[in-house]
């Protein structure tokens, strides 16, 4: 047998020695020095507290609180502790049926028969004092203070959001959260979770043996504190926003209203639209059920997630384009002999003056002027072929934020359509089409899709002449009142300035001679352009956008009314009445206001009960 030697054996002695002594070192320091491990020890005595922050206030631009929070419970529970007890005076208490106890039991139990769950959420300030006083009679049950949102004015449901519970996606992604926490949904409280949700505290609570609080455990050592969410001041005009809602009763469609100098959306209305006081509480899901299930789509965010023909409102647009390339100028002339011919291609258009100019084809919005137009952009002969001149004609539009999300401060924004030299290659075949095959991208029908927000956004560039800041719905954020430097930046249009003024001047004349005359109101300059977008599923839609004053413009307007006929019957008096609500703050023309309000395009069924 080899001997060991002495050098061997001392290293042997010296390792064990070295070991013993960490162990020594590692438990003096976990029983002696390190106090989590007593908390750990004392779970037994003591109850776990999180402490949910306030979530941030919203408030409107004139500091009109818009959502605020109202204290309710949640009542949670931890199986194991659970002892035997009267289930059938507990369920009386915070009345549900004995069946509903065994359910919401075994799935706490499923959760984690250890760790505490929500048993039953959002239990009313009455229900918790009544339930307080014999608390200690049910082991395993403690209340869990919670806030939820509480809306003191019916309006701008899809603007603000809504909270949900989050699921297991959402914890697996994000490790702030647990089960039972709340996050937003939709809307602000989506898109301004991080700053609106704070952060939460917890606090140690030592109980007797009837689960009542005895006081803090080590006089707080180990708590730590919440801190309240952000507050904020958003851009929005409540009473702008609530008028605009009332005109929109019994109607179905969008209106955005921006002001140009800032990008600050002033109102964005959706209709129909609901109560948001619906979505929180303990009725959240079978209110949500109920609205999901309504034909009329109250949940449905129209200013951001439809997009439709904008019509003749797009006029302005191929206007711009055609000067910018120098195939027409304020006093290009055109004849209009009833519409647009060629070949077998009819472009019909109403009755008016011919032939017209550039200011006077915006004024009576001709038809003929802008698909002669279009075609002279299309077939321009200093580009090389059809396909080189459409991409550069949708270069512009681009540049107009059409056809691409504009990065405003909402979630769930959709980019609207802009149709590609790709599409209409695999469509007509390539080196088949030109300019009279889409002639009706002349008049803003074909495949051409706009969100109400980007025809609002279009409005606000044509005010500015040739820029817009990205619309945006939050003003200020917390008290150090900050805001992304994004929605400080200018985004210019591919378009030269010195452009707008011919299309001003004959929008402006739509309001004093031209399509809509008849919204008109004698104390504002006012520039419009009305559209009726063609609709293949029934009656069209009227369309109409606008921005006042004309120098120095703090409103854009962008109104779409679905089914509702020509822009000049619904979508220019309800664009023209909501900046006289702006702007004066009264209303200079009751007879529209009295018309708009009597309207019954589309009956509506009650989405904004509380109950």
């Amino acid at each position: 047998m080899r001997k060991v030697s002495s050098v061997q054996r001392t290293i042997f002695l010296v390792t064990i020695t070295a070991v013993a002594l960490v162990y020594i070192a590692r438990l003096f320091y976990l029983q002696i020095i390190d106090d989590k491990y007593k908390l750990s020890a004392d779970e037994n005595v003591l109850r776990r507290v999180i402490d949910y922050p306030s979530r941030g206030l919203v408030y409107d631009r004139k500091g009109k609180l818009l959502v605020f929070n109202q204290t309710v419970y949640d009542l949670m529970v931890t199986p194991r502790e659970v002892k035997a007890m009267d289930t059938a005076e507990f369920c009386s208490i915070i009345k549900i049926s004995l069946e509903d106890f065994r359910n919401k039991f075994q799935k706490a139990k499923r959760y984690s028969p250890y760790k505490a769950s929500v048993f039953e959420k959002q239990i009313s300030a009455e229900t918790y004092g009544t339930l307080q006083e014999k608390l200690f009679k049910y082991k395993g049950f403690t209340v869990q203070p919670r806030t939820i949102r509480k809306y003191p004015y019916n309006t701008a449901a899809h603007l603000l959001g809504y909270l949900g519970e989050v699921d297991e996606n959402v914890t697996a992604k994000n490790p702030y959260y647990q089960m039972g926490d709340y996050i937003g949904i939709s809307g602000i409280e989506q898109s301004y979770e991080k700053e609106l949700r704070g952060r939460r505290g917890t606090r140690y609570i030592m109980v007797d043996n009837f689960n009542r609080e005895k006081g803090r455990f080590e006089n707080g050592k180990f708590d730590t504190l919440s801190v309240a969410g952000e507050d904020l001041k958003l851009s929005l005009d409540a009473d702008l926003q609530a008028y605009a809602e009332l005109l929109f009763q019994n109607k179905r469609g969008s209106a955005v209203a921006i002001d140009p100098q800032t990008g600050e959306i002033l109102a964005m209305v959706n209709s129909p639209s609901y109560n948001p006081n619906l979505m929180v509480g303990r009725e959240r899901s079978r209110n949500y059920g109920r609205l999901l299930q309504d034909e009329s789509k109250p949940l449905f965010n129209r200013a951001m997630m439809a997009y439709y023909p904008p019509g003749s409102t797009f006029k302005i647009i191929n206007s711009l384009i055609g000067l910018q390339e120098h195939v027409i100028t304020p006093e290009t002339y055109f004849s209009c002999p009833g519409g647009y011919r060629v070949g077998p291609i009819f472009v019909h258009c109403h009755p008016h003056s011919s032939p017209v100019d550039l200011r006077n084809a915006v004024s009576v919005s001709c038809n003929s002027y802008y698909c002669q137009t279009f075609r002279a952009v299309i077939d321009n002969r200093k580009y090389a072929s059809t396909e080189r001149s459409f991409d550069k004609w949708r270069d512009y539009v681009l540049s107009f934020g059409i056809g691409k999300k504009i990065d405003v401060d909402m979630p769930h924004e959709l980019k609207g359509n802009v149709p590609t030299v790709e599409y209409y290659n695999k469509f007509f075949g390539k080196g088949r089409w030109k300019s009279s095959t889409i002639i009706s991208l002349a008049i803003g029908q074909g495949e051409l899709g706009i969100t109400p927000l980007q025809m609002a956004n279009a409005a606000c560039i044509v005010a500015n002449k040739g820029f817009y800041y990205v619309p945006h719905v939050v003003k200020e954020i917390g008290s150090k009142h900050y805001l992304p430097d994004r929605f400080k930046e200018k985004n210019y249009t591919k378009i030269d300035p010195k452009y707008f003024d011919a299309i001003q001047d004959g929008m402006q004349w739509v309001f004093e001679r031209g399509t809509a005359r008849g919204s008109r109101v004698d104390s504002l300059v006012m520039c419009g352009k009305t559209g009726t977008a063609q609709n293949p599923h029934g009656k069209n839609h009227s369309v109409f956008f606008c921005f006042s004053p004309r120098e120095n413009p703090k409103i854009a307007v962008a109104v779409l009314v679905e089914n509702a006929g020509q822009g000049a019957q619904f979508a220019a008096p309800i664009a023209s009445l909501m900046v006289q609500k702006y702007l004066l703050g009264t209303i200079k023309r009751p007879d529209l206001e009295k018309r708009m309000l009597d309207a019954i395009v589309v009956p509506m069924s009650d989405t904004n009960d509380d109950d």
